[in-house]
């Protein structure tokens, strides 16, 4: 039996481009890691512009999201994509480093409609938040696959200077192998040390 493929349903692009409006999509990748930055997109399209294959990012193959990336910023009208530094999710908890690096990018396009992947934002343009977006809404999705693929390469970066954690494997989740380097080496500057994991072992020094 031949394996359903799924695909986005746009039903807010196609509202608001009947409209004769512009829709930025954004979405972040990397929130729940102990180690990394996070990576915040967002993904302007044409009116009427169609691409069945891009999808939730995390539904594809790294090989489709490689080919996806070049594809999704060589066919957006405009893109951005914000790299948020660990030390900024220390401060002011990711969530909230989130929302302001969702609220910059969507105030520095030009669009009229903000659709996001279940963020609520307090901007000064119309923002619909999605539940499960970049299953819904292909420039949230293409935003999903921008997010992801930088953040994955920047975590390959990493895990050349620290080879022992796993990083181009985990990406800087929680695994068994990360846990125990963790323990072995100690923490590294990328680690985020609000998360619970890392707080939890630099008490455990004192």
């Amino acid at each position: 039996m031949k394996k359903q493929v799924k695909i986005c349903e746009n039903l807010y692009e196609h509202q608001y481009w009947n409209e004769g409006k512009l829709v930025v999509g954004i979405d972040e990748a990397g929130r729940g890691p102990l180690a990394g930055p996070l990576s915040v997109a967002g993904v302007i399209f044409p009116a009427g512009y169609e691409n069945p294959a891009i999808y939730d990012s995390k539904a594809l193959s790294e090989k489709k999201r490689d080919a996806l990336f070049e594809i999704i910023k060589e066919d957006a009208l405009w893109f951005e994509i914000i790299e948020v530094s660990v030390e900024d999710i220390d401060h002011y908890n990711i969530l909230e480093a989130d929302r302001r690096a969702m609220s910059e990018i969507a105030m520095d396009s030009f669009a009229d409609i903000v659709l996001s992947d279940a963020m609520k934002m307090h901007i000064e343009k119309p923002v619909i938040d999605l539940i499960k977006g970049d299953q819904k809404s292909i420039s949230i999705a293409a935003a999903s696959i921008l997010a992801k693929v930088t953040r994955d390469r920047i975590m390959k970066e990493y895990d050349v200077l620290y080879p022992e954690y796993g990083f181009k494997n985990n990406k800087g989740y929680g695994t068994k192998q990360h846990m125990d380097a963790i323990h072995t080496y100690g923490i590294t500057p990328i680690h985020r040390r609000s998360f619970a994991p890392v707080s939890i072992y630099q008490q455990s020094l004192f």
